[in-house]
């Protein structure tokens, strides 16, 4: 296994930041056609010339600034596992989060690239370009956000309001499972439906209190968000309450995930069966 000499994370968050930044301008390129084409990928998802023009943004920026790390990338996740066993480092890279929701032009869209080591996401950066909004984190450096050119404010996850509950759901992928959770809630519900890694940012920032995802996602889906969250002071976690692990196994996809804010709430009395 190759051995990496200490990162000073706090020096490569501005660097990543621009990376991501540039990447979505590159995104904002094509949005801003009247027409692009889409095409799909062999597990049905769509891509666009979006998603290819940030990800050779990102490799590029990321080999310029770390050439000994390396890199996956949702659109070059074809490295075997044997090969991946080796990293003890690596970048974990989804170059545009919520294609469906960019396809649909409602702005609910992001960058996220995040710094793995030893299994864990140690610094995560989230950008969504429509709002030119930056969530951002790294190991013992808490969270933050910044909009546009104005300094970056701390945030933090909140308490669940004794009135009621916000639950952060997908916006392209409701499932009947969510519902089920919600009607065991013993309590009042608003829903916010949102695209793409932006709905971990909502429990992190406290204006959301859970996202429960019972469908299918893959590893570069959660990587900068749990950082994130776990920096602001919340958790993502499997359904059996163990913080999620990256680059364990074959498979890159994730189990069912929960992301909240309040771990005193017992959520798992409402989370339906069958559901890993």
């Amino acid at each position: 296994m190759s051995t990496h000499p200490p990162l000073l994370l706090q020096d490569l968050l501005p660097a990543i930041r621009t990376i991501a930044e540039q990447a979505g301008q590159r995104i904002m390129e094509v949005y801003a056609l009247d027409d692009f084409h889409v095409q799909e990928k062999t597990d049905h998802s769509p891509l666009t010339i979006a998603d290819t023009a940030a990800h050779e943004t990102i490799m590029a920026g990321l080999k310029q600034l770390t050439p000994d790390i390396a890199i996956l990338s949702e659109e070059s996740a074809l490295i075997p596992f044997s090969e991946r066993t080796q990293w003890q480092r690596y970048w974990l890279v989804d170059p545009l989060d919520g294609t469906r929701e960019f396809i649909k032009r409602n702005g609910e869209f992001t960058v996220n690239i995040a710094l793995i080591e030893n299994h864990k996401a140690i610094l995560g950066v989230i950008y969504a370009p429509v709002p030119e909004t930056t969530y951002f984190a790294a190991q013992s450096l808490k969270a933050f956000k910044c909009h546009k050119n104005e300094a970056p404010v701390p945030i933090s996850v909140r308490d669940c309001p004794q009135q009621g509950i916000t639950i952060a759901g997908s916006r392209s992928h409701a499932c009947e499972s969510l519902q089920h959770f919600i009607d065991k809630l013993e309590m009042n519900v608003d829903v916010i439906n949102v695209g793409s890694s932006l709905k971990s940012c909502l429990v992190a920032e406290g204006k959301a209190d859970i996202y429960p995802r019972f469908g299918p996602t893959s590893e570069w889906d959660t990587a900068a968000a749990q950082c994130i969250v776990e920096q602001a002071g919340g958790c993502l976690t499997d359904t059996n309450f163990h913080p999620l692990r990256y680059n364990t196994k074959e498979s890159l996809l994730n189990p069912h995930f929960l992301v909240f804010g309040d771990d005193k709430t017992k959520w798992a009395g409402y989370i339906p069966q069958n559901n890993g």
